[in-house]
């Protein structure tokens, strides 16, 4: 993550919203010319830091997210440096951890420095003349895109960036937009279309994010903010900025990985794997309500069955007694390892916590199943963690269940398979159980 925003002008952050605490990345504090030692971890802090003005729209935008109702936090707003001067900034961020109820536990986010970015939409309201100048120098493409009343459109002014943004030369768009067009990623063309339409239909900014294929720099992320204006003879002229958001995306990816991760096998952490089991039960219950014809409906008779196994390290808590949590850890490291190399390309396994690990097969069925777990059930036993030079032998328990259309949701199955290894404890461990879902929907020819 690092090596992806170094020189990005972007710093993280990662907030405990419990306990009011915040800790930031280097590049983060260099941004505001501060280091480490010598910027509180505290929320309050923090605000103190926000300019006044913007501050009641921040905490208004974090509370709605933290409540659910937004998908993640964004705002643009500015924040006080070292020197007293104040800074634009964009804020992105998630909540990654909330507990039963749903409340905020823990957040992450991005910090980038968008002050120059807001200077220019300064420069653009007043002088032409001087944007001229200056714009090609900037590190985005500034544009003027006029659409004429029977929807032909052209770029009457591209900024020399042109051709770092598109590869393209100011006069290649003068009189249309083709060339432009041809270069947006196939999949993100109608989203960039609806953009515009729907800009023009309201007159509201045109802003989309998008991706582009181009001939010498391949595959790259593009990000547009442009306003509308009404002309006199019933076209419209935006003014705008096409920026190049590829490491935004690089980082926002790497949240992404930090909330659906198990950073200590690398296998998707409980959250991730309970949303790859819903797609599973989802998957059954389609091809259950075809009520046969699997074909026409898009389907394989794959997609009928799916199976379930919780996987328990048996006494995971002796290991860590006797030689240490260290190699506790290096137990669970080396028993992932051995889980991945058993995996199909379909199949996902996921960490839920502790040493309990589960596994979703689609199209299989409990026999199926059941082979896989026995035979990874014996791969385990003969395959001890070294630790420091040490073997350290150790062995499962796995529980088995299907999922079937009669499941009200995918944790009913779940939910089945640790009792089934709970059996497998009881009956002595080192063992393999299966419990059978609901029978009445399985038979799909």
């Amino acid at each position: 993550m690092t090596l992806a925003i170094v020189g990005s002008g972007t710093g993280l952050w990662d907030r405990n919203v419990v306990t009011g605490e915040i800790r930031y990345s280097h590049g983060w504090v260099e941004l505001l010319g501060y280091d480490l030692d010598h910027i509180s971890n505290r929320i309050e802090d923090s605000y103190d830091r926000v300019h006044p003005d913007d501050l009641a729209y921040v905490q208004a935008t974090m509370c709605a997210h933290f409540e659910g109702r937004t998908p993640s936090y964004e705002v643009e707003h500015r924040l006080r440096a070292k020197d007293g001067t104040f800074k634009w900034v964009l804020t992105r961020g998630r909540v990654i951890e909330r507990d039963a109820a749903g409340r905020a536990l823990r957040m992450v986010g991005t910090t980038t420095d968008i002050t120059s970015t807001r200077l220019l939409a300064e420069e653009l309201r007043n002088s032409r003349d001087l944007i001229a100048n200056l714009t090609n120098e900037i590190p985005g493409l500034v544009f003027q895109y006029r659409q004429a009343v029977n929807g032909a459109a052209c770029l009457p002014y591209a900024s020399m960036r042109i051709a770092d943004i598109y590869e393209l030369l100011p006069r290649q768009v003068a009189t249309t937009v083709a060339p432009l067009e041809a270069r947006i990623h196939p999949e993100d063309f109608d989203l960039y279309r609806a953009a515009r339409v729907a800009s023009a239909a309201d007159m509201v900014p045109w802003h989309c994010t998008f991706r582009v294929l181009l001939p010498t720099q391949g595959l790259r992320w593009r990000q547009i903010d442009a306003r509308p204006v009404r002309q006199e003879d019933g076209g419209i002229l935006w003014h705008g900025l096409v920026v190049d958001v590829t490491e935004h995306k690089r980082v926002e990816q790497e949240l992404k990985d930090l909330a659906c991760i198990d950073h200590l096998t690398q296998l998707p952490n409980r959250r991730a794997f309970t949303e790859r089991l819903d797609e599973a039960f989802l998957c059954v219950g389609r091809a259950a309500a075809c009520r046969g014809d699997l074909h026409a409906a898009g389907l394989h008779e794959n997609d009928s069955r799916a199976a379930v196994l919780m996987i328990d390290l048996d006494h995971f808590k002796t290991i860590n007694d006797t030689y240490g949590h260290t190699v506790g850890d290096a137990v669970i490291r080396h028993f992932a390892k051995i889980l991945r190399t058993t995996l199909r390309v379909t199949d996902c396994a996921g960490r839920l916590g502790g040493e309990e690990f589960a596994v979703c097969l689609p199209g299989a069925d409990l026999a199926q199943a059941e082979l896989f777990a026995k035979r990874l059930r014996r791969m385990v036993a003969a395959s001890p963690a070294i630790v420091r030079g040490r073997p350290i032998d150790f062995t499962v328990s796995i529980g088995i269940s299907d999922i079937t259309a009669c499941d009200g949701q995918a944790g009913d199955t779940l939910a089945r398979a640790d009792k089934a290894l709970y059996s497998a404890k009881e009956r002595g461990r080192n063992r393999v159980e299966v419990t059978a879902g609901a029978a009445a929907e399985r038979v799909i020819s």
